[in-house]
């Protein structure tokens, strides 16, 4: 008999991570495991033996759908950074001592950078010691910044979010444009990687004509050039709708969002929250320039959007989640599963495995080539990428007017004390 799977959500959460849950959970039982145990808030979570058996909550293929439709982590994600094996023994000591208590054989983390991380330092410590688990990472992240797979689960849907969302700020500010000039800054999700913001330009079609300006992290950015683009553009029209990513750097390597605060609050892998980089260009055009302004921060609506989830990125999603279970199944371990890309017209896709090593704390940055020569834009070729992965449409279920989504707190299950030790 096969022993259990054990998965985990970590980072951010995106609009289809719970999609990818339920490519877990559906072909682990197809394959024949044991029980498929949830970590209750990632690793962190797990080594206070806070975790769930999955089948108490998916009882039928409505709990399954109802899942692959419900926003953030469901299992509830931490950002916690395991130390090196050489640093700390005793914590891979505990998990490992949980892992066996469990009859865990294999171990998914679904996450980004920092979650490979994780698989990465969790498989070497299984090649030290001789361990049976198998440690495969399942990608995630709206970021799209992971190496070597073609994109990432949660990219896709939150591109599409972006886009519509810009449509409709386009149309809010033109509405007011009657004898008035006014600059609308949208701040979107990106810290060194511009893949979200890009995804801005996608709004410009038949019946829109897209953002006046896009600045991506990958190129120096320059407030002194900003508002002079700014000032040219109002000359010529009353509405300005530029968008940024909360990563835009000075030529120094300064983020604009630090030159709003000097306290900005760092996690467990040293990032700084990041916040107020439209809010610092609104303030400072409104007072070089003197017009009306307004500052839009996406925030955390980009990665929650589910009703505004695409198909294509759902779809993919669960898939991915599955073919986690086959390659462990199948001996793979230390390694992520990848998305590759087959073709654009139709769009297809399929999924490999790759190395770990290879993708754990590297970073997938837009390439030059795909921003405009003056960095204040992407290029249609940018655009063609994009487009393919916000196709489609996942239909909410919806109950008295209102999307409804898998709670583990609707179960009734009692939290206030951990199982641990």
């Amino acid at each position: 008999m096969k022993g259990n799977v054990l998965v985990g959500q970590s980072g951010g959460p995106t609009a289809v991570i719970n999609s990818s849950l339920a490519g877990v959970f559906k072909t682990a039982m197809e394959r024949g495991f044991n029980k498929v145990y949830g970590m209750r808030y990632g690793i962190q979570g797990f080594m206070d033996e806070q975790y769930i058996d999955m089948s108490d909550f998916i009882r039928n293929e409505l709990d399954l759908e109802l899942l692959k439709r419900t926003p953030s982590a469901f299992l509830g994600t931490c950002r916690y950074k395991l130390p090196e094996i050489h640093e700390d023994r005793a914590v891979y000591e505990r998990i490992f001592e949980l892992l066996d208590k469990l009859n865990i054989e294999v171990f998914i983390y679904i996450g980004g950078n920092d979650s490979m991380d994780t698989i990465r330092k969790l498989y070497d410590y299984s090649l030290l010691t001789g361990a049976r688990q198998k440690f495969v990472g399942c990608p995630k992240t709206i970021d799209n910044d992971l190496a070597i797979t073609d994109h990432t689960p949660g990219f896709g849907s939150a591109a599409k979010y972006i886009a519509t969302s810009i449509k409709e700020i386009i149309c809010d500010a033109m509405g007011f444009s009657y004898k008035k000039k006014n600059v609308t800054i949208v701040e979107i999700m990106g810290r060194n990687a511009g893949w979200l913001t890009g995804a801005a330009g996608l709004s410009a079609c038949e019946d829109c004509a897209g953002p006046d300006l896009i600045y991506l992290p990958e190129m120096p950015f320059s407030t002194e050039n900003f508002v002079a683009k700014v000032k040219q553009l109002l000359e010529e029209k009353d509405v300005v709708v530029a968008v940024v990513s909360e990563g835009i750097k000075t030529e120094d390597g300064k983020y604009v969002c630090e030159l709003a605060t000097s306290n900005a609050s760092k996690d467990a892998f040293g990032h700084i929250q990041m916040t107020g980089t439209a809010s610092y260009l609104a303030h400072v055009i409104n007072g070089e320039l003197g017009c009306k302004t307004r500052a839009i921060e996406l925030s955390t609506l980009q990665r929650a959007a589910a009703h505004m989830a695409s198909r294509v990125d759902v779809d993919e999603a669960f898939n991915v989640g599955g073919a986690t279970v086959k390659a462990a199944d199948e001996g793979a371990s230390g390694v992520m599963v990848v998305i590759e890309r087959v073709s654009d017209d139709p769009y297809q896709s399929t999924t490999g495995v790759y190395d770990v090593h290879r993708i754990a704390n590297d970073e997938k940055v837009v390439p030059r080539e795909w921003i405009s020569e003056d960095g204040t834009y992407v290029t249609e070729a940018f655009l063609d990428y994009v487009r393919p992965l916000i196709q489609g449409h996942y239909n909410p279920m919806m109950v008295a007017g209102l999307p409804r989504h898998l709670s583990i707190n609707q179960h009734g299950y009692d939290w206030s004390a951990p199982k641990g030790r």
